[in-house]
């Protein structure tokens, strides 16, 4: 057995087979249980970062003097920008490690969702392969995989009763609000990207043009892949993704909030 597994997927697979036992063969309350149990024990690693990125907002117009200072001499920025972080206590690289953590553990959540959320037959048995002793299953009945409207082992489509363009399905309510919520915490994140983009534009370096360019096609283009993948994939890690990006908009609004607070007195 990999490192993969013995550490990461077979642990998450029992984690949720055991907050489905626990939470009276729900599946649906089970995915949201774990899910929010993983984002509360990724805290202590995402909030310094989220921290940070709110401390960089308020360095926005010192960052732009700068620029202006040092006109073409990109060493010169460079080392103003990294004294200019110091003196305010930023590591720009804080929050690599917590986002490489983050993927690994969405990688193995998805795995482990996708696991438990099989149609084929023999779900049980491939389950019991995994499952530690106390929670394997004993007889072969199925999951329940109900969850109100939702069959979590399928996409979260409404069929509809005619074709509009040729298009007779249409994104869930979970679907729609998983994008949407990422939407709304991306634009919390990139508050200025509009105005970013504008000044760019003013500045003789493409580079600024392009980097603006990307940031806010990002708060675009995130929420639309979601919709995209949300089509092919299982309800159940729709469900997911809702909670999880729910549980991040809370977060960054209420650090928001608390930085203007702090601005205020």
């Amino acid at each position: 057995m990999s490192i993969w597994f013995i550490l990461l997927y077979q642990p998450l697979v029992n984690l949720l087979i055991l907050f489905y036992q626990i939470l009276g063969q729900n599946l649906g309350i089970a995915i949201i249980s774990l899910t929010l149990a993983i984002r509360f024990l990724l805290t202590p690693l995402t909030a310094p970062s989220m921290r940070a990125a709110e401390k960089m907002k308020k360095l926005a117009p010192q960052l732009e003097k700068l620029k202006k200072k040092h006109g073409k001499d990109k060493q010169a920025l460079a080392q103003a920008q990294m004294e200019l972080y110091r003196q305010n206590g930023i590591n720009p690289a804080a929050g690599c490690l917590p986002q490489i953590i983050q993927v690994i553990i969405l990688i193995a959540l998805f795995q482990a969702f996708n696991q438990v959320l099989r149609q084929d037959g023999d779900v049980i048995t491939k389950l019991n392969e995994v499952l530690y002793p106390p929670l394997q299953f004993t007889s072969e009945r199925m999951i329940k995989t109900k969850f109100l409207y939702l069959d979590l082992t399928v996409p979260d489509m409404i069929k509809l009763p005619f074709k509009i363009f040729f298009i007779d399905k249409l994104p869930g309510i979970f679907l729609i609000a998983a994008a949407a919520i990422q939407f709304y915490t991306s634009k919390m994140m990139i508050p200025a990207a509009k105005a970013i983009e504008k000044k760019a534009k003013k500045t003789p370096e493409v580079q600024d043009d392009l980097g603006a360019a990307m940031q806010t096609q990002m708060l675009y283009m995130m929420p639309l892949m979601t919709l995209i993948i949300g089509f092919k994939f299982p309800s159940g890690l729709v469900l997911y993704w809702l909670t999880f990006s729910l549980f991040m908009f809370v977060q960054q609004l209420r650090l928001s909030k608390n930085a203007k607070n702090q601005q205020n007195h």
